[in-house]
């Protein structure tokens, strides 16, 4: 099984966004399709607010945004509508 990978090796990795170069958070879960099973999307906790004090809305980056899952990061090119 070598082109496989376990949640707990994606949990916590640092998500950077190659579009402006900021660091989105860590990864906290993943969206999957329930029909075919595939893996849909990342999902990061994004602040809202100063400081993140007010308000807290997670961040879906779609898996077809993924450019590279390194050992320590994930660099993605994600643009939020």
């Amino acid at each position: 099984m070598q082109n496989t990978m376990r949640f707990s090796e994606l949990h916590c990795r640092e998500v950077i966004n190659l579009c402006d170069g900021a660091r989105m958070g860590e990864v906290s879960d993943l969206l999957f399709d329930p029909v075919c099973g595939q893996i849909t999307a990342l999902v990061v906790p994004a602040q809202s607010g100063i400081a993140g004090l007010f308000s807290k809305n997670d961040c879906v980056i779609p898996w077809g945004c993924i450019e590279t899952l390194g050992e320590d990061y994930i660099l993605v090119r994600y643009r939020p509508k």
